[in-house]
């Protein structure tokens, strides 16, 4: 399928825009491309502004430590049927430690055997706020067990926020970046509507 609303190039984006996304090409190192997410959303520069503020806050300054957010964040790509969410992030849990079986199992959810119990707790919230807009009693107790107040916000924050950018590629039909193809990242066949 084809993207609804091509990404918007460097060489067409305005001066202010322009500068924001040149920072932004620098998340992938050397590779100065424009992720895809980016330049979609730079078809409207205020709301990609604001929209990074807190976005940043979610991916790089909460108070989750790097591997239960990834887990989290993949949860919800897969569970809102987001190739494009999913692929970005089995690169970025690459990084911070995720292994190849840590990614499969997510699929499987909190479930699977393997995860630690705060892990556990947090994939069985992300399903429970994706499933119901809530966390049940039990899930907060076992989240108070291993978390704190502030990175229980973080945690309901950033599904939230990863809820809106999956709604957002897959409304869009956003496509994935170059070298992350569905041979190197696998995913189910997308929601059809």
């Amino acid at each position: 399928m084809e993207p609804r609303i091509p990404p918007v190039s460097l060489e067409d984006a305005d001066p202010d825009t322009r500068r924001l996304l040149e920072r932004l090409s620098k998340l992938r190192g050397d590779d100065a491309a424009v992720l895809n997410v980016f330049g979609t959303i730079a078809n409207h520069p205020l709301l990609l502004r604001e929209w990074l503020k807190f976005a940043t806050y979610a991916l790089t300054k909460s108070s989750l430590d790097p591997r239960t957010r990834e887990l989290a964040v993949l949860r919800v790509g897969w569970r809102c049927h987001s190739p494009y969410e999913w692929g970005q992030h089995v690169v970025v849990g690459r990084a911070v430690g995720l292994t190849d079986e840590d990614v499969a199992r997510v699929a499987t959810g909190a479930e699977a055997p393997g995860w630690t119990p705060a892990e556990a707790a947090a994939l069985r919230a992300t399903d429970e706020l994706h499933d119901g807009a809530t966390i049940s009693d039990s899930t907060w107790a076992a989240l108070a067990e291993h978390f704190t107040n502030e990175q229980i916000l973080d945690l309901v924050f950033l599904v939230g926020n990863y809820h809106l950018v999956s709604f957002a590629l897959n409304a869009c039909r956003v496509q994935r970046d170059d070298g992350v193809d569905d041979s190197a990242v696998p995913f189910p066949p997308a929601a059809t509507i």
